[in-house]
């Protein structure tokens, strides 16, 4: 009898660790990996930062070469996008039409970029979450050579706040604005955030607080090209103290970076057994249905440790969790009919629900952000500024009077691995204050 094969849905970071887990536990059978870009799979952190800036070319981001996927045998579906999944069959649709039946589906689809309506139909305004858009954007940054153009990036999160500092390195005229007056004040919280700001000002990045109401353009040339990019319209009402425009609200532009967040990429699975609230919903094992696991950006699953359904979209925790669902995709079917394609000599896999510690990092100029547990959604912050002027500093997140998070900027790599050891199962907090000390004393 001829494996179904299992389907990994998404050429992604999280998709790549998929497959080359399932080869590794076992799995004989047929095994396809599905991308909607023509790109083998490859690193995203980078777009941002040295690919944007120009120090790295697109080669050095891929995970495996052609050569080194070679062995894992894979029916290999670049260019391909998923239209459809029925649960029931575990049936996947393909944008050709073709159907393909599998033993087992792992939907590793990210996020896409969210946008405004009609910006992209307009020259120089950009987004930035997949390789070409990267390159599009580098390429306008670097027109003739020539710095000193005038780049506004709508957003001021991490993506806007990590190409805000690309631009200023490349000598660009950067106005980085967000609707909170604080950068990253979601991720890492108020007082961190000032301390980012500060560090952006210092190397003369202009922070304004507003809503976008509006691209103007200039006139559409008659060959049909697309109308350019003049400047971008502020809402009326920001507060002035945080750098908002007040009355000037027209902020000339030739180029814009769209950074106002993300989307879980699942407008494709309309089956209503699915969950596909705020990403694709799964249990502990990271299952959204018999047979049916998701990995990375797109998984909001139960975390056993902090007892409620999260979601990251965080580099290390896709590896981790494309690993963790191919295991558990495994063990499932080794227990049932559809083990045909799974290997007599692999050891018996067992289920384990997936608790990982996340991690994340931002690079900004020399500064390095590093953060491991929960940084967003705290209900109490504590923020130790060991030294301005070296902006080393130290934040511990708490939640329900638990501490969740830390994050750390200027410390030396031994003193982040030890705060990990601290957040990695929720203290109290007294006791995590303790820790925390304790793990970076003398710093």
């Amino acid at each position: 009898m001829t494996a179904r094969p299992i389907a990994v849905v998404g050429a992604s970071a999280a998709g790549l660790a998929a497959a080359e887990a399932l080869r590794r536990g076992g799995w004989r059978g047929p095994l396809t990996l599905i991308g909607d870009e023509p790109h083998l799979p490859y690193d995203r952190p980078p777009l941002s930062k040295q690919l944007l800036h120009g120090a790295w070319e697109p080669d050095r981001l891929l995970l495996r070469t052609e050569e080194q996927l070679a062995p894992l045998g894979l029916d290999l579906r670049l260019g391909t996008r998923a239209t459809g999944l029925d649960v029931a069959t575990r049936t996947l649709t393909l944008d050709g039409g073709e159907s393909l039946r599998c033993a087992g589906v792992i939907i590793a689809t990210g996020v896409g970029a969210r946008t405004l309506p009609g910006a992209d139909r307009i020259a120089g305004v950009h987004t930035l979450r997949t390789l070409d858009e990267a390159l599009a954007l580098r390429g306008r940054l670097a027109h003739g050579g020539t710095p000193g153009r005038r780049l506004v990036i709508v957003g001021n999160g991490v993506l806007g706040c990590e190409a805000a500092a690309v631009a200023r390195e490349l000598a660009h005229d950067v106005t980085l604005v967000g609707i909170e007056p604080t950068p990253m004040a979601a991720a890492v919280g108020t007082e961190v955030g000032e301390l980012l700001a500060e560090v952006h000002r210092a190397r003369g990045v202009r922070l304004l607080t507003g809503a976008v109401d509006g691209l103007e353009t200039a006139p559409a040339d008659p060959d049909g090209s697309d109308p350019q990019i003049t400047a971008v319209r502020l809402a009326s009402g920001g507060s002035p103290g945080s750098g908002a425009a007040g009355g000037s609200s027209r902020l000339p532009a030739d180029l814009v970076l769209l950074a106002i967040g993300s989307r879980p990429a699942v407008e494709w699975l309309a089956d209503p057994a699915l969950d596909t609230t705020d990403g694709l919903r799964c249990d502990e094992y990271c299952a959204a249905a018999p047979g049916i696991y998701a990995a990375g950006d797109v998984a909001r699953w139960d975390h056993p440790v902090h007892g409620r359904p999260l979601r990251f979209e965080h580099r290390m925790n896709a590896t981790e969790q494309g690993m963790a669902a191919a295991r558990n995709l495994l063990a499932e079917l080794a227990a049932t009919a559809d083990a045909t394609g799974v290997s007599e000599e692999a050891p018996a896999p067992e289920r384990r629900p997936f608790a990982p510690v996340p991690y994340f990092w931002s690079d900004q100029y020399d500064l390095k952000l590093q953060a491991y547990g929960l940084t967003a959604g705290a209900d109490r912050i504590e923020v130790t500024v060991l030294d301005r002027a070296e902006r080393r500093v130290l934040a511990l997140y708490g939640r329900d009077g638990h501490a969740v998070g830390v994050l750390a900027a200027g410390l030396p790599p031994r003193r982040i691995r030890a705060l990990r050891a601290v957040i990695a199962t929720p203290l109290p907090w007294e006791e995590a204050r303790e820790r925390i000390g304790a793990a970076t004393a003398g710093d």
